[in-house]
């Protein structure tokens, strides 16, 4: 069970804002550095979400398509997705200790995505709440997995605006689990749209790479 407390229109406004913030991350990456682009465009992954909310409170609830990219989008995308951006945005020398929250994320997103085709995700309106519930197996594993291919990627980056961000969404994630306890999946993907803040800040200080096109030859200046 997992519930967000939002609104449709909190929602919507959330939901475009983090949009716009993804949209000048993937900007600022694709000129600084093209390995950089997967995870800079992590904001707009997460205000989608925010949006597809938006659209679940106002078919009041239910198990229809909306809920279902809600769950396919917070449960078995996001943590292939991060661990899979770290890889290739990080240090070539992080590479290597990479690959096990990359595993991690792979096993998790298999997990995760079995559950929802064999499991219907049903989203219910409880006063300001909205409630949704899925019958997760060996959920403190699957669990323990989630976090290490997406904080723990962060963590392991060896870059130091990574590694903040890792530090922000593992401090979230420990505060979710222990103010919503069953509920910590959807807050804690709130407080990493929030974190998109700090990602957008990133996305300005990567170095550029070789082919970027702000390298441009002495004559063409």
């Amino acid at each position: 069970m997992a519930r967000m407390c939002w609104s449709a229109s909190a929602d919507l406004v959330a939901g475009g804002i983090i949009t716009t913030v993804g949209a000048a991350c993937v900007i600022r990456a694709a000129r600084r550095r093209r390995r950089a682009v997967p995870l800079a465009a992590l904001p707009l992954l997460l205000g989608a979400h925010q949006v597809i909310e938006a659209v679940i409170w106002n078919a009041g609830g239910g198990s229809g398509p909306a809920t279902t990219a809600w769950a396919v989008i917070a449960l078995p995308l996001l943590p292939l997705w991060v661990s899979l951006g770290v890889l290739c945005a990080a240090p070539d020398r992080a590479r290597r200790r990479l690959l096990l929250p990359v595993a991690a994320g792979v096993l998790t997103s298999t997990a995760l995505a079995h559950t929802l085709a064999t499991t219907p995700v049903v989203a219910e309106i409880r006063g300001h709440t909205m409630g949704y519930a899925i019958g997760l197996p060996y959920a403190p594993l699957l669990l323990g997995a989630y976090l290490l291919s997406t904080v723990g990627a962060l963590l392991m980056s060896g870059d130091k605006g990574l590694v903040l961000l890792g530090l922000l969404a593992g401090i979230g994630a420990a505060l979710c689990a222990v103010v919503w306890r069953m509920e910590f999946i959807s807050t804690w993907c709130a407080w990493a749209a929030v974190c998109s803040l700090v990602l957008y800040r990133w996305t300005g200080t990567v170095r550029p790479s070789a082919a970027s096109p702000l390298v441009r030859p002495a004559g063409l200046r």
